[in-house]
This record gives C-alpha cells, structure tokens and sequence, in this order.
C-alpha cells in the first residue's frame, strides 16, 4: 500500500513561513500533481515527504505509518529531480545500479579492491546487472547502457533517472518539475511517456510542476498551491470548470481566463462597468465582484453586448486567439479563441457576445459564489 498523508504539515525558514496547514491525502496508486507558481511551497512539500527536508510541524505517513524519523532510503519512496543529478563519471548502468548496491553491499564490498575478493558481491551484482538490464529494456534505454550521461540527450538523461528510481521498486515515486529542463516537443513526448509508466507501474506518483498544460494533461487529481497553502483540490475538470477562487481561475487554463470587474445592482445583479449584467446573486447591493470567462465562452457576433476593437490576432492553425480591447471597459482586454478571424481586421471594430452559463462569478474576496446566470433566472433567487 503506497498512500500518502500529510497531516498539518508546516515549514518555516527562521521567520519565513513557506508551508502553513498543509492537509493531503494521495491514495495508493494515484497519479497527484502538485501545481502553481514559483516560490509557492511545492517543491519544498515534496522534499519533505522525501525526507530531504524537515518539516516544522505537522506529520508524514506513508503507506499508513509515519515516516517522520525516517532517513530518505527508508521511506520507500524514490525521487526525481529537476536537474536529473546523475554521476558524470558513471555510466547509465552504473547510475541506475547504485541505489540497489549501497542497499545490498556492505561497506567493504563496496571498497575497491577489497570488494574484488567477496564470491557473495559478484552474486549480488549480477542479480543488480538483471535488473538494470529489465527496467532498462522497459525504458528503451539499453542500448545506452554503456554511454556516460554527456552522451545522452535530455529525454535519454530523463529516461535514465526514472530507470534510477524503478530499479528500486519503490511504493511512491516523487516527482519535481523533472520535464522543465526539456524542450516543448520533447516536452509533450515526456508527458505521454510518464503517463502510460503510470498505468504500467499502477504506482502512486505525486509531481510537481509549475506548468499547469502537464498537471491537467497528466494527473488523477491536482492540487493547486499558493503561497504555502493549497488553495483547491480535485480532478483537472474539476478546477477548470468550477475554479474555487480568482487564483486558481488565472492559473488554470490556457489562454488565461478573461477577468472584469462587476458591480451588484439592487436587483441582486451583477453587471459589467458598461451594465451588461450577467448573473443573478446573494452577494449584498452595491458590492464589488469579479466576472470571469473563458476565452471559448465568448465569440464574435454583430450587435453583441460588448463593443470591442481588435490589437492583434494569434493564427494556431485549427484555431485563432483574437485578441480585443474594451473601450466601454476602463482597461479591459479579452481572448477570444475562434475558429477563424473571418471578417475582423486588426484594428477593426467589432462586437462580442458571451455565454452567461459559462460565466465564473467571484466576490470581493475572490472566493466563487453561487449564482445564475442572466438568461436563466429563477425567481426565488432574488434576493
């Protein structure tokens, strides 16, 4: 059983507190992604259920036992790193083989020289050369076996730290940003390749990225962090269609999520600066809010609610992001993603119109709120 719990796990550099608070539960085999922005707590969180990093407070269970006096290789958990940290002088056979040989030789057996004259380390290292040799076949990497890691690409660099971490058939595999290092094709390779080690493994994994396409692409479920507290949990659809506040709206979703400032009428309507109103709410008259939408949830139309003036277009081939200024909005700007720019002209008028279902509503405090949308209001919603 490989899962993991945290419980109140806290972190503080003398006065700097980076973790507060942090509660997880990552069930066995599941694939968990811990997102959000540089500096945010992520990587620090995962060193400390590696073991590499004490936690201040708060406690660390893996496969239901607290693991917090443990060392690192008594954890049972293997870690991927960002910069790979392999051993230059070593081969990729010797780089995967040596967490299984300082775990099954004796200091001694390990000495040069000394070592040439124990019959039981030539039994142990042919067993540790089989087993290289197998993870190393499932990795596609035995050709390489042989090379230095100055002779491998990145992904081959990348393939041989995951080799690294499998030969110890670990009960959680730990994963920090090991794919930012790599270039954008390489990059969408990489994804599809840890995805289906996954479901072979059928092993927990608990990643770290700041890249939220790797998270949604990826995962199970992701948590999104912010500045040391995580600030929603869920599946990827989860946090792209019912984001819990304004961070996770901006984070999550490429383009990024277009976002307007809104007033509560009297009515219990919250409106745009222009009076295009949106959707019906609890919030109190007269407070602020904040509208959002999603650059698919608006498109182009004559006669739309919002008169726009299109700055520049960016052409993706099956698609087009347009990008608009609002005049009758102090400083607003949108994306609209569209399936052609036809009949728009840069600099050109137009109008928009947007789907009010799809609309994400949030209160001053930018947590999300009930609402309903403008076209479809109940009337035991009035306030």
């Amino acid at each position: 059983m490989a899962r993991v719990e945290l419980d109140g796990i806290g972190k503080a550099f003398g006065a700097m507190r980076v973790l507060s608070g942090i509660d997880l539960d990552v069930l066995d085999g599941e694939f968990l992604t811990l997102v959000g922005p540089s500096g945010c707590g992520k990587s620090t969180l995962i060193r400390i259920i590696a073991g590499l990093e004490p936690q201040t407070e708060g406690s660390v269970r893996i496969g239901g036992a607290a693991v917090d006096q443990l060392r690192p290789h008594e954890r049972r958990a293997a870690m991927v790193f960002q910069s790979y940290a392999l051993y230059p002088h070593m081969s990729v056979a010797g780089n995967m083989a040596l967490p299984l040989m300082m775990a099954r030789l004796s200091a001694w057996e390990r000495v040069p020289g000394l070592r040439l004259l124990s019959p039981r380390r030539r039994r142990v290292m042919a067993e540790i050369a089989r087993e290289v040799r197998a993870v190393a076949d499932g990795l596609q990497i035995a050709p390489l076996l042989e090379r230095k890691p100055s002779q491998l690409s990145g992904g081959q660099r990348q393939r041989v730290a995951l080799g690294r971490a499998m030969v110890r058939h670990p009960d959680v595999f730990l994963m920090d940003e090991p794919l930012s290092n790599l270039d954008a094709k390489l990059r969408v390779h990489m994804r599809a390749e840890l995805t289906d080690l996954h479901r072979r493994l059928g092993t927990t994994f608990l990643y770290v990225t700041h890249d939220q396409v790797e998270a949604m692409t990826m995962s199970d479920r992701v948590a999104m962090m912010d500045a040391g507290r995580i600030l929603q949990l869920g599946t990827p659809a989860d946090l792209y269609a019912r984001p819990a506040n304004v961070t996770v709206a901006r984070f999550i979703g490429s383009p990024a999520i277009n976002l307007f400032p809104a007033r509560i009428g009297v009515d219990g309507m919250a409106a745009l600066e222009d009076g295009t109103e949106v959707a019906r709410t609890r919030l109190p008259a007269g407070s602020a809010a904040t509208v959002g939408l999603r650059p698919e949830a608006m498109r182009v139309v004559p006669g739309g609610p919002l008169a726009a003036r299109l700055r520049r277009m960016e052409n993706l081939g099956p698609e087009v992001m347009l990008h608009f200024d609002l005049p009758t909005i102090a400083g607003a700007s949108v994306v609209v993603r569209a399936a052609s720019a036809a009949g728009v002209a840069a600099g050109g008028e137009a109008a928009l119109a947007f789907d009010p279902a799809a609309a994400h509503l949030f209160d001053a405090a930018g947590e999300r709120t009930d609402h309903v949308p403008a076209l479809a209001c109940a009337p035991e919603m009035a306030p």
